[in-house]
């Protein structure tokens, strides 16, 4: 630790956003963090000015998609110390999507090291809006020039920063989809990797013709048992019950349902994970039972939802009258802010290795 080379930009060009008007995933801060696998380990670790990189048109991960990353945020107190919200479960899922796309993990303690000491450098770039944060994404790509079927032997990883505002700011409308699939058993659905989302970009792009956000998707081989939606898991408030998928290796092992199945098992609600049919999704509305529909992410938080649409069937819902999704996303803006204690060990200040 604290031997990681840093080159700090000269001038920064914080001055010139608008924290009130954030386009998601636009707008970069100053610096990043890279680090190179060559020979069998990792090195050239460094925090230099956002620039561009120079890539040879044989490169491994163009071709056969060796490309995986992560989405964290971090926040800050009225104090404006820069804040990270459970950073370690991000590297632990980096590593388990390395393995499974066939890529080396990364060392714990140094991805630790870089993000505490980037987004300690790009504190000024938090946004103190309420529902904002600076989004952290480290990826990792394969580097080698070769077309071949195979492993790269070099790897880059990377981490930028960038400020958002909220990912969701109106509820969400989704469409059950039928005949396109996001993941099966036996593939790459827990991994978080590139070629998942382009994959659910075509079917996402048909259910917003027709006027949704986003699809929900099914099971890929009966389409029957709900999974998760294109940008987050999904939760069912039925009768006395909180219900979400269980993870079978199809579905993302989100740390914001993680962590919202812990707040929700601490306020006393019950917190079921199985599967659940969209059949049975859609008795409990005819029934009055569905209460509330609600995903989470890093990037949408808490995100409820107003309208399902699974063939002919529409369900309409009021947000209005959620209880357990504003309290979910109240608790966890509250840790991310230090307006509510955090008793868990959740929240930590971003390190102090750089003064910036």
């Amino acid at each position: 630790m604290n031997n990681l080379k840093i080159t700090k930009i000269q001038n920064s060009a914080v001055s010139s956003v608008d924290f009130n008007n954030i386009p998601f995933g636009k707008i970069f801060t100053d610096h990043m963090y890279v680090a190179d696998y060559i020979d069998g380990e990792w090195t050239n670790m460094e925090i230099k000015p956002l620039e561009n990189f120079s890539i040879h048109p044989g490169n491994l991960a163009w071709h056969y998609g060796q490309s995986i990353f992560e989405g964290m945020k971090a926040t800050r107190d009225e104090e404006g110390t820069p804040l990270l919200f459970r950073p370690e479960e991000h590297i632990y899922r980096l590593n388990a999507s390395a393995r499974r796309m066939c890529m080396p993990d990364f060392p714990e303690e140094a991805f630790l090291e870089a993000v505490h000491t980037l987004v300690r450098l790009e504190k000024s770039w938090i946004p103190p809006q309420e529902g904002s944060a600076l989004y952290v994404r480290p990826f990792m790509v394969a580097m080698d020039d070769a077309i071949g079927v195979r492993p790269s032997d070099t790897y880059k990883f990377i981490i930028c920063t960038l400020p958002v505002g909220p990912y969701y700011p109106k509820p969400v409308k989704l469409k059950a989809e039928e005949k396109y699939i996001r993941a099966a058993q036996g593939g790459v659905g827990e991994a978080k990797t590139a070629g998942n989302y382009a994959a659910s970009l075509y079917p996402a792009k048909l259910a917003k013709e027709e006027g949704y956000d986003q699809v929900l998707w099914l099971d890929a081989k009966e389409f029957k048992y709900v999974q998760e939606v294109g940008t987050m898991n999904i939760f069912f408030v039925i009768g006395d019950e909180v219900i979400t998928p269980i993870t079978e290796g199809t579905i993302l092992k989100g740390i914001t349902r993680k962590t919202i199945i812990e707040i929700l098992k601490d306020e006393g609600y019950k917190v079921v994970e199985r599967r659940i049919t969209i059949d049975e999704v859609v008795e409990a509305a005819d029934r009055g039972d569905l209460k509330e529909v609600f995903g989470t992410g890093t990037a949408a938080v808490i995100a409820v939802v107003d309208e399902i649409k699974y063939r002919e069937k529409i369900i309409h819902l009021d947000p209005n009258n959620y209880i357990v999704a504003p309290l979910a996303k109240n608790t966890i803006n509250g840790l991310r802010n230090r307006t509510i204690a955090d008793t868990r060990g959740w929240v930590i200040e971003a390190g102090a290795t750089v003064e910036a």
